[in-house]
């Protein structure tokens, strides 16, 4: 990359201008790491300047995973018609409720598979069910939401309100995968489009909930089509000011259909810290950026704070699906606090929405 194209990008983004959809190719096609570095951090220093790394208390509940998807990439989903499939019961989702509001956790990512039999009533009856504990329900990724409203015949809208009104309270960021209708129709050809993706978020920042925002990237995605996805959420972020965080992480290839169909390299650690801090550098209007120590291991998280993300997630009391794929990475809360002020920050547990817990 050319100095002086470089000079001319980073004094644009240093003052607080808006990378463009041609610099954004340029950067991820000819900049180099510490140039990326610089920019990720000088705004990631700018948007959190108390040198601040947060992070939620929480567990991943994967309530079924049957699923009809059958998304190339996944290692996790059983088909219906497979009798080692599994639904929980409401014994198992009160005991795994306990066992994280005991450990200090504030919250459950609450996701399934797609189930075909499930009516609209059984979600709203698990939740009504779960709130009764308390517990914060950070639930149902736009594809599971998209899925209900198809089986129960009710518009997206419809199907939100009822969710909320049997206790949701924030959507997870999940089944965005990449947001280019070309990567969705060979990936995951059965599961709601891009555009339908950003209908349910767009939908439920209009009934007030809180979201967050994924990309899994490094499998057949072009960069053209990585910008699409980011340009995707930048839009709808200035039309909503929904989402509170953006998590970037990279295909996980073991185990998965979509492996053996291609020969796909695994994400290394470099490629990720250039994804992340692209993202940083590209969704000025995300205020969060969150860490992948799940895919990535606590050393490249710990890189990740100089790379643009200000978050080290969540410490995932149970998480099925990336371990399925066969990444085993476990970190307690006493573990993630090292780990954040060992790189020079300090550890701050949260909530949801980013605020913190006293």
């Amino acid at each position: 990359m050319h100095e002086n194209e470089y000079a001319v990008i980073s004094e644009k983004i240093l003052f607080g201008g808006r990378l463009s959809d041609s610099e954004f190719l340029l950067l991820h096609d000819e900049a180099d790491l510490y140039q990326l570095s610089f920019l990720a951090n000088a705004i990631r220093e700018k948007l959190h300047p108390e040198k601040r790394v947060t992070y939620v208390v929480d567990r991943n509940i994967n309530y079924t995973d049957i699923c009809i998807s059958a998304c190339k990439f996944c290692a996790f989903f059983k088909t219906p018609e497979d009798k080692d499939g599994y639904l929980l019961t409401k014994e198992e989702l009160a005991q795994k409720i306990k066992e994280t509001q005991e450990l200090g956790g504030t919250q459950i990512l609450l996701q399934g598979g797609l189930h075909p039999d499930l009516p609209l009533e059984y979600y709203e009856d698990m939740l009504r069910f779960m709130k009764e504990t308390g517990i914060h329900i950070h639930g149902f990724s736009p594809p599971e939401i998209f899925h209900f409203a198809d089986i129960s015949k009710l518009t997206i809208a419809q199907v939100i309100s009822r969710l909320i009104a049997a206790g949701l309270d924030s959507i997870p960021g999940g089944g965005a995968e990449i947001l280019s209708d070309r990567v969705r129709d060979s990936i995951a050809p059965r599961k709601c489009n891009a555009d339908q993706w950003i209908e349910v978020m767009e939908e439920a920042h209009k009934q007030g909930l809180r979201t967050s925002a994924t990309m899994m990237f490094g499998h057949i995605e072009t960069a053209a089509e990585r910008l699409e996805h980011l340009s995707r959420l930048r839009n709808l972020q200035d039309r909503s000011k929904g989402f509170t965080a953006f998590i970037p992480w990279p295909f996980q290839p073991d185990n998965t259909a979509l492996a053996e169909q291609t020969s796909i390299e695994k994400t290394s650690g470099y490629g990720y810290l250039r994804i992340l801090a692209l993202s940083r550098i590209y969704l000025d209007n995300f205020e969060n950026i969150q860490a992948s120590w799940v895919t990535q291991g606590p050393k490249i998280a710990q890189l990740s704070l100089y790379f643009g993300a200000n978050d080290f997630g969540s410490t995932m009391i149970e998480e099925n699906v990336v371990a399925a794929a066969g990444i085993h990475f476990r970190l307690s809360e006493d573990e993630i606090r090292k780990l954040v002020t060992d790189a020079g920050f300090e550890a701050k547990q949260r909530l949801m929405d980013y605020t913190l817990v006293a």
